[in-house]
C-alpha cells in the first residue's frame, strides 16, 4: 500500500494539544494523528464483525 497526503487546516489550540499527546507518547505529531485514525478505523471494524457475528449466531 502507497502513502498519500493529507493536509488539514487546524487551530492552533487543537495542534498544541496534539503535540502535547504526541509528546507523552514519545511520537510525532503526524505519527499520533495516523496512529489515532487507524485504531479508530479498526475500533469501527471490529465492532461491525461482532454485530455481524451476533446476528449470525444470535446474542449470547
Amino acid at each position: 500500500m502507497g502513502s498519500t497526503v493529507l493536509s488539514l487546516r487546524i487551530d492552533g489550540e487543537l495542534l498544541d494539544r496534539l503535540r502535547e499527546h504526541a509528546a507523552r507518547r514519545g511520537m510525532s505529531v503526524q505519527d499520533y494523528v495516523v496512529g489515532t485514525l487507524t485504531r479508530d478505523d479498526f475500533d469501527e471494524r471490529f465492532k461491525a464483525s461482532v454485530d455481524e457475528t451476533e446476528r449470525f449466531y444470535g446474542a449470547a
